[in-house]
């Protein structure tokens, strides 16, 4: 998002207004379970991009894609009705990336547990190589040894 407060309470509200938009008024039936994550402004107001997601496979992400597309128009008209802005800014929908790069991240943090758990596993039948304490200590004199 941009450093515009006036950018960033635009992209909020645009982000009301679509989700609205698409719960109630938009009736295709290509339109898949979509959820609006984020909706980010330019500076100057005149391009929202709206990232959203899918839940479903390939098929109906494309689908829900093509349905979003088609209503791009009745959803910026009501975006410019509602908003009262002088320029309505264009509406570019993207699929967001969060739960490719979610499952992405669960992936690692299950390879690197088991990596953890293997090595853990190792450490408990592990035994010193050498002495359990391989640093040299000086020699304790004895109480009745006069110092020199």
């Amino acid at each position: 998002m941009s450093d515009h407060p006036r950018a960033r309470k635009l992209g909020e509200r645009i982000h009301e207004i679509v989700a609205r938009m698409l719960d109630t008024r938009v009736k295709d039936p290509r339109l898949g379970f979509v959820t609006v994550t984020e909706v980010r402004v330019t500076g100057d107001l005149q391009h929202a991009t709206v990232f959203y997601t899918v839940l479903g496979d390939e098929d109906e992400r494309a689908a829900s894609a093509a349905a979003l597309e088609s209503a791009k128009g009745l959803i910026r008209s009501e975006v410019g009705r509602q908003t009262g802005v002088r320029l309505t800014p264009t509406l570019e929908f993207t699929l967001d990336a969060v739960p490719e790069t979610a499952a992405h991240l669960e992936a690692a943090l299950a390879e690197a547990a088991a990596r953890d758990a293997e090595l853990a596993r190792a450490r408990a039948n592990a035994a010193y190589a050498g002495e359990a304490d391989p640093y040299r200590k000086p020699a304790e004199r004895e109480a009745d040894e006069p110092e020199e």
